[in-house]
């Protein structure tokens, strides 16, 4: 699925709406490793930008928003309206990055 039909809007402007198909989620859950940890620590100290764990966030959105895009086409859908991020942790060092949105198929308008 392009990019461009996912939107964080209720609706995908040049689009109608034919079809709601479900809501779409893409999940992982990632851990940080050893060696990371002790740099993003040594980071900490410094102050500033974590640059490991900015990393490792972005990865994670990005990895989810993929399964996301891949659930919402195995639904049927070839659009993704209201998507959202969140974002929780499960354990120390372990943390669960959700993409969910609502899977539609959408027309020229």
């Amino acid at each position: 699925m392009e990019q461009s039909m996912v939107t964080t809007g209720l609706e995908l402007p040049g689009y109608k709406i034919v079809k709601n198909v479900g809501v779409a989620r893409g999940i992982i859950v990632r851990s940080r490793s050893i060696i990371g940890s002790i740099g993003a620590g040594l980071q900490t100290i410094v102050g500033g930008n974590i640059s490991l764990f900015t990393e490792l966030c972005e990865k994670s959105r990005e990895d989810a928003f993929e399964l996301l895009c891949e659930h919402a086409e195995a639904m049927g859908a070839n659009a993704i309206i209201g998507m959202r991020y969140d974002a929780n942790e499960i354990s120390a060092g372990v943390a669960e990055v959700l993409a969910y949105g609502t899977a539609v198929v959408v027309e020229k308008a």
